[in-house]
């Protein structure tokens, strides 16, 4: 047991039949019914073929599509093909999630195969709308439809959707209720890993906070700040900006006019309180860059032209980064410093995640903008982890209980009735 909550050692799997909740959400290319990305498919293998290799009967139960708007919802099937061709193994797909084909297919499966089911939240109680209006408890989520269908033909639960921890839904929250359940081995890596980076990081612990997913960057700032997780932040992209904005630092109008239209002009305020406590800790870009006829140009921060606006840090603020990064010991990074999927703005960018290839600290890196610059850059087995979670990790550093978490302690004391 770890942290509260079952792991994968403390069940015998033969003959049993396992309910296994993973995160492949990867975006399809609806034109063609292929999929664009196969990375959290590849990284749920391990827990499916160590419950196959001994002898479990694996149900899987996922997702795909954005959880709000039905439109983007798709089939698991594209999921299945892949997963069968890492695998090296047959993996069985139907085109039902609980119902009477569903509940039959698992009742026939044998010993080490393997069934996808369709997509969960083609279920309405699995999407978020569900969710939000509803706000069921995990006792109330144990008697919906999904858990009291699928439960029943089922010995263990296991969830190793740590990307989706944050989701509080009955495929991730209810079957903790009825069934004994453990985390699977990507879920145990990931937690334990950012539970590592909160509670006892090597020092000194220093932040790269960037990109443009402005409220997440802030609420894990405070936290870590508080906390005393952080020994420094270093500051990019939107984050640098508000900041900078706060500070009355000359930024280009072009960047206040995006920051207000985009409506992130509260968070200017929250900078300024932020900074005042904790100026020590915190560093901002002393250059930035803009692009102007095609070309990328730079000058300190307070002497950029009026108009522009700032797309990147600059020269010397990257050899700042970069200097700081490579003398760090735990090293977390959540966003680019510029727009880097453009040559003339991505020397920022290249220039944090080549440090972040050098450095002798641990690495850890989230958020999706953050996995797509490692992939471009060809360094992704330089960064010591990757974390599949965007909200989910976010929301954990933040303080946050992760609804999968609390389910999960309480699965720990089921026993199969």
């Amino acid at each position: 047991m770890r942290f509260g909550i079952r792991t994968l050692d403390e069940f015998s799997l033969r003959g049993k039949t396992v309910l296994c909740r993973v995160d492949m959400n990867q975006p399809v290319d609806r034109k063609t019914g292929t999929l664009k990305s196969i990375n959290r498919i590849r990284a749920c293998v391990p827990t499916i073929r160590e419950l196959s290799d001994q002898g479990a009967k694996v149900v899987l139960l996922a997702h795909q599509g954005s959880d709000i708007e039905y439109k983007n919802f798709y089939s698991t099937k594209p999921h299945a093909a892949v997963l069968a061709e890492l695998l090296g193994r047959e993996v069985q797909w139907i085109d039902d999630v609980c119902g009477p084909a569903a509940r039959q297919k698992i009742r026939e499966l044998q010993e080490g195969q393997i069934l996808l089911l369709d997509n969960v939240r083609f279920v309405s109680e699995e999407q978020t709308l569900f969710e939000m209006k509803l706000q069921l408890t995990h006792e109330q989520q144990a008697k919906t439809l999904l858990v009291e269908k699928l439960a029943p033909l089922a010995d263990l639960y296991v969830c190793d959707a740590f990307a989706a921890a944050h989701r509080d839904q009955p495929s991730l929250c209810g079957f903790e209720q009825v069934l004994p359940s453990c985390m699977g081995r990507l879920f145990e890596k990931e937690y334990c890993t950012v539970s590592q980076v909160m509670e006892a990081p090597d020092r000194p612990c220093v932040f790269v906070l960037g990109g443009a997913k402005i409220s997440d960057a802030f609420l894990m700032m405070k936290t870590v700040l508080d906390r005393g997780v952080a020994d420094q932040i270093l500051t990019g992209g939107l984050v640098a900006n508000i900041f900078l904005a706060a500070l009355n630092q000359q930024i280009g109008q072009g960047s206040v006019d995006f920051i207000l239209k985009s409506n992130y002009g509260e968070y200017i305020e929250k900078a300024g309180e932020l900074y005042a406590r904790y100026a020590d800790r915190i560093t901002l870009p002393e250059d930035l860059a803009w692009v102007e006829d095609g070309v990328r140009r730079e000058a300190p921060v307070g002497q950029l032209p009026a108009q522009v606006a700032a797309i990147d840090i600059g020269h010397k603020t990257a050899e700042t980064y970069g200097a700081a990064i490579r003398s760090a010991k735990t090293v977390f990074v959540n966003g680019p410093m510029g727009i880097f999927e453009q040559e003339p703005s991505e020397h920022g960018t290249k220039a944090v995640w080549n440090a972040l290839a050098q450095t002798e600290g641990f690495t850890v890196l989230g958020g999706g903008d953050s996995i797509t610059a490692t992939e471009k850059y060809g360094l992704t087995e330089q960064m010591g982890y990757i974390c599949t979670g965007g909200g989910a990790l976010i929301r954990f550093l933040s303080g946050e209980e992760l609804p999968v978490v609390k389910a999960l302690r309480h699965g720990a004391a089921i026993t199969k009735q």
